[in-house]
C-alpha cells in the first residue's frame, strides 16, 4: 500500500473547529474511483477530495470531489480546502494570484490575496423556477405552507441544490426540516440596513433525515447569482449562514462576505463572478 500525504482543512471557521471540515488527499495518482470511494466513506465527513495532476493545459491541479457515498462535480469548501492543503503542500501555481482548478464542473479560478483564498463561481448545471412537483417537495420537508414561499429555483452547481425564498431572515432560521431525500437550501431577506443582506440555510440527507450543514460555499455561490441576476440583490453584500443547533448542542455562528474589504472575525470573503 502507498503512503500518500493526507489533511483535514477547516474552513469557513472563525477559529479551531468552528468551520467546515474537509478531508484531502495529496498525491492521489494511482487509486482507483473505488478506493477514492472507500476512503470517503471512512472519513466520514461530508466531502473527501482527491488532488491529481492536471488534464487540462490551463489548470494547476485537478481534484475529485466525493462524500460518504457518491462523486461531485463541484462543492464550493473542498474547493478552498482542497487549495489550502495543496499551497501548503508545496504546489506552485503559474499565477501567483490566481489558482486553477480542474474538477468535473470545469475550471474553477480561486483568487489569492492577503485577506486569503476565494473561488468565482461556476455556470449553473441546472436553474429556474421548480415546478409545482418540486415546490411542493420542498414546502413538505421545511415544514411550510407553499404559500410563504417568495420563490423556489434550482440553484444547482454541481450538488443539486433547490432552494426557497423567503420574506426574513427569521423566518429561516425558524425551519427544522425532518424526513429529506434531496439536498436543499432556504434563503432569507434581513431587514433593510442590516450588515447582512440574506440568512442561508442548507440541508442534505443522512439516512433519510436533514442534516444541516455548517457553511456552504457552493449554495452561497449560486444563491448570490440568482438574487444578483434577478436584482433582489446587488454587489457587494453579506450573506450569514447559522446553523440552528438542537438545544443542548452549541455551534457557533459563520458567514460568507462577498465584500473586498478585510474579513469580521466570523466572516470569509468571497465573490461570486
Amino acid at each position: 500500500m502507498s503512503a500518500r500525504r493526507f489533511s483535514q482543512v477547516d474552513v469557513f471557521g472563525s477559529g479551531p473547529c468552528s468551520g467546515n471540515p474537509v478531508a484531502v488527499v495529496l498525491d492521489a495518482g494511482g487509486m482507483s474511483e473505488a478506493e477514492m470511494q472507500r476512503f470517503a466513506r471512512w472519513t466520514n465527513l461530508a466531502e473527501t477530495t482527491f488532488v491529481l495532476p492536471p488534464t487540462s493545459p490551463g489548470a494547476d491541479y485537478r481534484v475529485r470531489i466525493f462524500t460518504p457515498v457518491l462523486e461531485l462535480p463541484f462543492a464550493g469548501h473542498p474547493t478552498l480546502g482542497t487549495c489550502h492543503a495543496w499551497l501548503r503542500g508545496g504546489g506552485e501555481a503559474r499565477d501567483a494570484g490566481e489558482i486553477v482548478q480542474e474538477c468535473d464542473a470545469g475550471l474553477v479560478r480561486i483568487r489569492r490575496d492577503e485577506a486569503g483564498l476565494a473561488f468565482a463561481a461556476p455556470p449553473l448545471v441546472r436553474s429556474g423556477p421548480a415546478s409545482e412537483e418540486d415546490a411542493a417537495r420542498v414546502a413538505t420537508a421545511l415544514g411550510v405552507d407553499p404559500g410563504e414561499m417568495l420563490a423556489v429555483e434550482w440553484v444547482d452547481n454541481g450538488p443539486g441544490w433547490i432552494t426557497a425564498l423567503f420574506e426574513s431572515a427569521e423566518r429561516v432560521l425558524e425551519l427544522r426540516p425532518g424526513a429529506l431525500d434531496f439536498d436543499l437550501g432556504a434563503v432569507g431577506l434581513h431587514p433593510p440596513g442590516s450588515e447582512a443582506a440574506i440568512e442561508l440555510r442548507a440541508w442534505a440527507p443522512v439516512n433519510g433525515l436533514a442534516a444541516e450543514d455548517p457553511v456552504t460555499g457552493s449554495l452561497n455561490a449560486s444563491v448570490a447569482q440568482w438574487l444578483l441576476g434577478n436584482g433582489r440583490l446587488t454587489a457587494p453584500f453579506v450573506a450569514t449562514q447559522v446553523t440552528v443547533p438542537p438545544p443542548t448542542q452549541i455551534v457557533p455562528p459563520a458567514s460568507t462576505d462577498t465584500c473586498t474589504r478585510p474579513a469580521r472575525p466570523s466572516a470569509v470573503p468571497w465573490r461570486a463572478t
